[in-house]
């Protein structure tokens, strides 16, 4: 036997016990950032996912797709504005917003899914009124973001329905109010929401970073909640990592066993994390 086959042989062997632990259980994959661009992350990202459903998982994927959404906007002559890192969105960008990610990143994702041999079901948070959505306040008087909004509830029905026939749901972060208005809502925080509601395995945030790093730069691939507090005291987590981790801890702090922060730039990275002995990123815990 070749050592290239023993290395294949070894690997294998090593995801068995991480196939026979997560057998059944769901696990929400925010998918964003350059694994979204790049054709051979895409193209990769879709493998692991069918992967992942075959051997018995159960992926719900949730995607954001801010670069699309400017893209699109410039081309119709429509100006952006942002405050804070927030998208002011009035009632004419809601609907360039709503077409971007209900329609085409979301038919792209499904796509690309089926055409890896997935049985992918596009959704947004309107389907089954499964996110109902709350304006989201600036904490100013004089500060409005429009149609931005925050998770109020999750109805998982819908989710719950297609995973019991074997389907992986991609769900477009777009809620309603009781009223009937449409609002964008921040993805991660979909995916966080979700994935408390649902009992979820894991979340699996997939960003364009190694993960959560130290004062050195070097990845921390652990932490809980009283370091990630530390940290954050120190100014070691800040800036856009701050709201990722938060997600991920909320989520934890919500019933979901663990949460990862992930390099979506690696191929496979998914495979890596939920497979492999080392994974590509930070995993947070509640304990």
């Amino acid at each position: 036997m070749s050592k290239d086959t023993k290395k294949v042989a070894n690997i294998l062997v090593e995801a068995l016990p991480y196939i026979q632990r997560f057998h059944g259980k769901t696990i929400v994959i925010k998918y964003g950032g350059n694994a979204m661009i790049d054709k051979s992350l895409k193209r990769n990202f879709a493998r692991d996912v069918v992967l992942m459903k075959l051997v018995g998982m159960n992926p719900v994927v949730v995607h954001g797709g801010g670069p699309q959404i400017s893209g699109t906007l410039k081309r119709v002559g429509k100006s952006t504005e942002f405050i804070d890192g927030q998208r002011v969105t009035d009632a004419e960008t809601m609907d360039v917003v709503e077409m971007v990610l209900g329609g085409l990143v979301n038919k792209e994702i499904v796509n690309l899914i089926n055409s890896h041999g997935g049985k992918a079901v596009g959704l947004t948070g309107k389907d089954g009124d499964m996110i109902r959505a709350r304006k989201l306040s600036s904490g100013k008087v004089d500060v409005d973001y429009g149609h931005v909004g925050e998770v109020e509830s999750i109805n998982p029905a819908v989710v719950e329905t297609l995973e019991a026939q074997r389907f992986i749901p991609v769900v477009a972060p777009i809620g309603s109010d009781a009223k009937g208005e449409t609002f964008n809502i921040n993805a991660d925080s979909v995916a966080g929401a979700l994935a408390s509601t649902l009992h979820a395995e894991k979340l699996i945030l997939m960003t364009n970073t190694k993960g959560v790093l130290n004062s050195e730069g070097e990845l921390l691939t652990g932490l809980d909640a009283e370091q990630i507090s530390a940290l954050k005291a120190d100014g070691t987590i800040q800036g856009g990592m701050l709201p990722k981790v938060d997600c991920a801890l909320q989520a934890v702090l919500g019933g979901v066993k663990t949460s990862h922060i992930i390099d979506g730039r690696v191929d496979h990275a998914l495979l890596l994390e939920v497979l492999t002995d080392k994974g590509v990123g930070t995993l947070i815990s509640g304990e």
